[in-house]
């Protein structure tokens, strides 16, 4: 049995040892934003939060997680309420095409928010390099990650829910 706690709940996994944590969150926590791009750590679509640090799934192992914090895409907004600040920035910047990596970007620069990153595009668009986006050319997602990492309200508190 693999426990992990996946956005704030307890979850016990019966699965080969040697099952990636983006199989677990698809398959067996049926979670699909978490997306399945590469399986070769490039593209970053599969990137969640594991004890708050920004990870690639498609390369770790799940039972490596034991009894660690998992957060995803699912886990940043309650399902009625409002979006999480960084999707509204990526909303209001227009840093969105087809969506398939932006649960990814969405991830890590909630992490890069949490780390208190420079906020300056050079430093941006060095922390998002390990995730790849084919449609939208970076503009609209680099100026929405600057604008949080500049804003006083881009607390870590703000970043991540309590799921206590």
């Amino acid at each position: 049995m693999i426990r992990l706690t996946v956005n704030g709940k307890q979850v016990e996994i019966q699965a080969d040892p040697m099952t990636s944590l983006l199989d677990v969150l698809r398959e067996h926590c049926h979670l699909t934003g978490t997306h399945q791009g590469c399986d070769t750590v490039q593209c970053g679509a599969c990137t969640v939060l594991i004890d708050g640090r920004a990870v690639k799934s498609c390369n770790r192992l799940a039972l490596q997680c034991q009894d660690m914090q998992i957060t995803t895409i699912e886990g940043i907004a309650s399902q009625d309420g409002p979006l999480h600040p960084v999707q509204i920035a990526f909303s209001q910047h227009h840093a969105l095409q087809c969506g398939f990596c932006t649960p990814g970007l969405i991830m890590r620069s909630i992490a890069l928010i949490q780390e208190r990153a420079p906020s300056d595009e050079e430093s941006v668009r060095a922390a998002l390099s390990g995730n790849l986006c084919r449609c939208t050319g970076y503009e609209g997602i680099v100026r929405a990650v600057c604008e949080l990492l500049r804003s006083p309200k881009a607390t870590t508190d703000q970043v991540l829910p309590d799921h206590s």
